[in-house]
């Protein structure tokens, strides 16, 4: 009487080499990662309550969405995947180990009814000599064949790829490959920021975590250009790097231009270019103000946070500046600043004066004209930097799961038998797949077995 009690452990092994949970984990690994896509990830938090509300911020914060590849719920689905697909093999494997290294010598009769490949030839010659005649043929049009006698019966096998029925396992170990590049990435590489004004260099980089690397070479800025929509939306920004060791220019390294999707690459690190903005250190930004009531204008250059007193007792205080405000003003474009102005004895009263639109300065009607005249603020480039010394073997994972692909879907393992008895001899055919190829191979060997004169 047979009995459906399993212990624990053997419960436990045919879960993990269920096909369907293999299903479930594919369909649950590509749905989390739509997730990943559609959300930025490894911003910092300020950056995203731009986009989304303070309450979905937190929420998504705890899932993990925002950096979901290292989340604890995707690593768990990834192991638990990498522990299907050894359990999978290791019970598959020796099946497919034993039938290659032991295949069907013989063709039985139950297995001939099953072929629907086949083609008959009467032999007048004797059975040692039709034997000898159809190794030879078998041989030269497609494979050497074992004969193996049975019966007062010759039966010849050959066989071509045989081992292409590993395609699979080629690729499940290619997935394990590059699940252990991810995990070398994730334990031994980073990624971090740098921010580099025009004309200077960084010799280390601020990892996520806060910590400073030190890159052991200098990347410097040489230029930066960013271009704009009509709307005010960035179209694309881009930066002139070059990387010095020593001091000295890398050859080959002079002048790279880097733009999002073409990042730097030298020494394991990879440059990413991310943002941009405007130095505010060590920067001067010029004003002109003008009393309503008429009089000569005078000038005043002044650092962001810094502050002064008129000559009428007004406070005058720089807030920040931006060299284009059309990301926050899209029907104003140019240099724009930020100011505070106290009258004597009045409320601090905070503006926003242009540079390139004089008249918008003017129509405020404020005791004084104020003008931005500009300044000689220079642009920074924003890098992301990321090290991932994981990143040869996840290649090599790829490179395996290709080929692994290619002999699973484009190979196919083809036998053809010849049983030999007294009167006749008939071939018989199969192939993993790839069927109907395979059948007009069979065909054209068929006419020239046929054609044989035994």
């Amino acid at each position: 009487m047979a009995t459906t009690n399993r212990s624990f452990a053997q419960a436990l092994w045919d879960f993990f080499c269920s096909l369907k949970l293999t299903i479930f984990l594919l369909i649950s690994l590509a749905l989390t990662s739509i997730i990943g896509t559609v959300l930025p990830q490894g911003k910092l938090p300020p950056e995203y309550v731009a986009e989304i509300s303070p309450a979905k911020l937190q929420i998504y914060s705890k899932l993990g969405f925002f950096d979901m590849y290292h989340s604890w719920w995707f690593i768990l689905l990834l192991y638990v995947f990498s522990i299907n697909l050894i359990c999978c093999s290791i019970k598959r494997l020796p099946h497919v180990f034993k039938f290659i290294s032991e295949p069907a010598l013989v063709l039985g009769e139950s297995l001939r009814n099953g072929f629907s490949l086949k083609q008959d030839l009467k032999i007048t010659a004797s059975l040692d000599k039709g034997r000898e005649a159809l190794v030879a043929f078998l041989g030269k049009e497609f494979g050497s064949p074992v004969v193996t006698e049975q019966d007062g019966e010759y039966h010849l096998f050959a066989q071509k790829n045989a081992w292409c029925r590993l395609g699979v396992y080629v690729v499940h170990l290619s997935i394990l490959v590059i699940f252990v590049g991810a995990i070398i990435g994730s334990l031994f590489g980073y990624k971090g920021f740098a921010a580099i004004v025009e004309g200077t260099g960084v010799s280390s980089i601020q990892t996520n975590s806060g910590a400073e690397v030190p890159l052991g070479f200098e990347v410097r800025c040489e230029k930066f250009n960013v271009t704009f929509y009509d709307s005010g939306a960035p179209k694309e920004f881009k930066s002139i790097l070059t990387v010095l060791e020593n001091g000295r220019p890398v050859p080959g390294l002079t002048n790279v231009r880097v733009v999002v999707n073409e990042p730097l690459s030298y020494k394991g690190f990879t440059f990413y270019q991310s943002s941009y903005g405007q130095a505010t250190e060590s920067s001067d930004h010029t004003f002109s103000i003008q009393a309503r009531s008429g009089g000569a204008a005078d000038h005043l250059t002044l650092r962001e946070g810094q502050g002064t007193i008129l000559k009428d007792g007004t406070a005058f205080k720089l807030l920040e500046t931006t060299q284009d405000i059309r990301q926050f003003m899209p029907n104003f474009s140019g240099p724009a600043a930020r100011i505070e102005v106290t009258p004597k004895g009045g409320a601090p009263q905070t503006y926003i004066v242009f540079k390139d639109f004089p008249d918008a300065n003017a129509q405020r009607g404020d005791a004084l004209q104020v003008v931005y005249e500009g300044s000689n603020a220079k642009m920074y480039t924003g890098l992301q930097v990321a090290k991932d010394p994981g990143v040869w073997v996840v290649w090599l994972g790829c490179t395996l799961m290709v080929c692994g692909l290619f002999i699973a879907f484009f190979m196919s393992h083809k036998r053809v038998w010849i049983v030999v008895a007294k009167g006749y001899a008939r071939m018989y055919g199969n192939a993993s797949k790839n069927q109907a190829q395979f059948q007009m191979q069979f065909e054209e060997l068929s006419d020239k077995f046929k054609n044989l004169k035994i």
